[in-house]
């Protein structure tokens, strides 16, 4: 294993913001990774993990302790079964599955990070969750020190949420397993309103994979969620919060704020989460509280492209950026009653 001291983080994560860890370990064997995560253990050393870096809000001092950089490498296709290592480059890896014919990915392309983090975020997008293919997780497990293999059916899968993220100082993820659809090379169902739009059909209707693939890569990228290095736009953690589920009481409420700030005659987004309760759109919310796109006057702004995106416009520290997120989770509860929740995870700060 690679090992450094005093080593920044901050361009290991897409925000490319955060100081140092006291030590840097990069693992490119899932044995590595449990040795690391073992030593970190055994002495008492506090243990950062780190994938692809886009779901990481690093503080400005930095990590006291050690932080483990997962960079481990492994595509295996069996039939419509794929296995990838932790390290695996996220989009690359629904890359390979479209090239292979298979659907159940192709509209999670573009997402930044690592395959090992997408079962801890239940990562989703245009229709599709990572909870519907998965079929196993292995991980290390920190309470019993031993390598285990989690079903899909003891994940606690929920929206943007999962057993991983419930307990986030239990399990490493070393391999996630998928179950795809050999459709012939079509995409499965698609379900999202705009990506139907986009390829001229209906929900529902199944569309070539790699013209699903393309079709969403272009979404993304008009929206600034596609990683370049020279937009400033992308140098984000994607969505920085997560659509508002509502109870029935909740929801009545929010309603009538809604008739209260903006009128009887303006319907805000409204889906079926279950057990009664009704999703939101954080997104607008943001907006209509008055946060537009590339609204902020420092070095940390929302995106051009997207309200959901908080970015660093290339000299913005973490905390430049945590007083934007608080001003806009104040500015929507101010305006809505609704309290925003960050997606990203923050490591040595809160908001």
């Amino acid at each position: 294993m690679q090992e450094l001291h005093d080593a920044p983080l901050a361009p290991l994560t897409t925000f490319r913001l955060g100081g140092p860890a006291t030590r840097l370990l990069t693992a490119t064997t899932d044995a590595d990774v449990v040795d690391a995560v073992r030593e970190a253990d055994d002495s008492g050393t506090p243990l950062l993990v780190i994938g692809g870096g886009s779901n990481l809000v690093i503080g400005d001092k930095g990590f006291e302790g050690t932080a483990l950089r997962i960079m481990t490498k492994g595509f295996v296709l069996d039939g419509t079964t794929v296995e990838l290592a932790a390290g695996e480059v996220w989009t690359d890896a629904v890359t390979r599955s479209v090239e292979a014919g298979l659907a159940g990915l192709e509209c999670l392309a573009g997402i930044p990070g690592s395959a090992g983090a997408t079962p801890i975020q239940n990562v989703g997008a245009y229709g599709q969750e990572v909870s519907s293919t998965i079929t196993e997780v292995v991980a290390y497990d920190r309470h019993t020190r031993e390598t285990v293999t989690i079903p899909n059916s003891e994940c606690a899968f929920a929206y943007r949420h999962s057993r991983f993220k419930a307990e986030p100082d239990r399990f490493v993820v070393l391999r996630v397993r998928f179950g795809l659809e050999d459709a012939g090379g079509l995409s499965a169902p698609l379900k999202y309103p705009e990506t139907a739009r986009a390829m001229g059909v209906q929900e529902g209707e199944r569309v070539p994979a790699a013209a699903a693939r393309e079709t969403v890569l272009r979404l993304r990228a008009g929206k600034g969620m596609v990683l370049d290095p020279e937009d400033h736009d992308t140098w984000s953690a994607g969505s920085f919060f997560t659509n508002p589920i509502l109870d029935p009481a909740e929801f009545e409420a929010f309603l009538a704020r809604v008739t209260e700030r903006l009128g009887p005659d303006v319907t805000p987004p409204a889906f079926p989460a279950g057990g009664g309760r009704t999703k939101t759109s954080a997104a607008w919310l943001i907006d209509r509280a008055g946060f537009t796109k590339g609204y902020g006057s420092g070095p940390a702004r929302i995106s051009t492209k997207h309200t959901l995106a908080l970015t660093n416009r290339g000299a913005a520290s973490t905390e430049d950026l945590l007083a934007l997120a608080r001003e806009v989770v104040a500015g929507v509860h101010a305006t809505f009653g609704v309290t925003l929740v960050n997606e990203p995870v923050t490591v040595g700060v809160s908001l």
